[in-house]
């Protein structure tokens, strides 16, 4: 993974930041923690943060960071923009910190920072509050209307249409996907995804950016087969994409994106290209979503959303096909490789 900046700056200034949910062991079990991506390492950001507010003088600083600067992804994005002043200024103060000290401790000797190699990386976002998945890229669309023999639909273009995933089944990078028993077509979808940071209603296109939390990378694994049988009933998808999706590796602000419809995309299996594309290809922009998404119902802090497969980025429409043991690597620019395992079952 590429260490990226972590300048941040609060207000309409720029906020420059690679989030991310990390796992790591203590002698009371596993922990999962909320973290930040610096070119020094991974940061605590709730154990930083309490350092920073007993250095500024308060007097209950575990506990009011408990509260401004959550150890956990959902609550963080629940705080806004309050969590993140706090986070920046947690950060800025771990940086003075690596000025003197080599090995940081918090105020109940708590680690600081990490190396990527004694933390364990899980989806940035564990547990979203909901999963949409759009049908965004026009040449992906085109192309399963095609396969099926079926005329591309107009109304593709008249509205952004998704599906309702389940947002309980989220899995990271480096975790292996089970192949799941009911299917023989086994598939990846490469695509990039968007999580909401600020509660909204009726919310305008051109006012929609403000609503980003941030971009992941996305992995909405597909069972053609059943897939293909309840798309026929007009009803779906569900079981053939509900059971299991992936994002990853971190979850990375607007700001550092910069233009999150120039970003290539590239998926290898075991190595190998398999799907290269832009997300300028996308039809559908996520401003749009989102503004169709408020129509009259309300967004959160931690809707998942994806932009739906980028073209060719699937194996349906290369018509090659994932395998037992097979390693899939998605990589987007400016975020990194969402790396899983295809596992068989017992």
């Amino acid at each position: 993974m590429a260490w990226g900046h972590h300048a941040v700056a609060i207000g309409s200034v720029e906020i420059f930041m690679k989030l991310c949910t990390f796992e790591v062991a203590t002698h009371l079990g596993r922990r999962q923690r909320l973290g930040a991506v610096t070119r020094e390492g991974i940061v605590d950001l709730n154990f930083a943060c309490a350092g920073y507010l007993l250095n500024q003088g308060e007097t209950r600083p575990r506990e009011l960071a408990s509260v401004v600067l959550p150890d956990n992804m959902l609550e963080f994005l629940q705080g806004g923009r309050r969590s993140l002043s706090h986070a920046t200024e947690a950060l800025e103060w771990v940086q003075e910190k690596l000025k003197s000290e080599e090995i940081l401790r918090g105020i109940n000797d708590e680690t600081l920072m990490y190396s990527p190699d004694q933390v364990r990386m899980l989806a940035p976002l564990p547990n979203p509050f909901s999963l949409r998945d759009f049908y965004a890229f026009e040449e992906h669309v085109k192309r399963g209307f095609e396969k099926r023999g079926e005329p591309m639909p107009q109304e593709w273009y008249e509205l952004p249409v998704y599906y309702k995933g389940a947002q309980h089944n989220i899995i990271g990078t480096d975790q292996d996907v089970l192949w799941p028993a009911f299917t023989r077509r086994f598939d990846y979808e490469l695509e990039l995804a968007m999580v909401i940071g600020k509660q909204g209603r009726n919310v305008k296109a051109e006012n929609a950016a403000e609503y980003i939390a941030g971009f992941t990378v996305m992995n909405d694994f597909s069972a053609r087969d059943i897939q293909r049988k309840e798309m026929k009933v007009r009803l779906g998808p569900s079981k053939g994409k509900d059971w299991c999706t992936a994002i990853g590796p971190v979850l990375v602000t607007p700001d550092e994106i910069g233009d999150p419809y120039n970003l290539r995309m590239t998926a290898c299996v075991n190595g190998e290209l398999w799907s290269a594309e832009n997300s300028g290809t996308i039809y559908w922009r996520f401003e749009q979503m989102i503004e169709f998404l408020s129509q009259d119902d309300t967004i959160y802090p931690g809707d998942l959303i994806g932009s739906g497969t980028v073209g060719g980025g699937c194996g349906l429409e290369l018509d090659r096909w994932v395998r037992p043991g097979d390693l899939l690597e998605l990589e987007i620019e400016k975020i990194g490789i969402l790396r899983n395992r295809v596992i068989q079952g017992k």
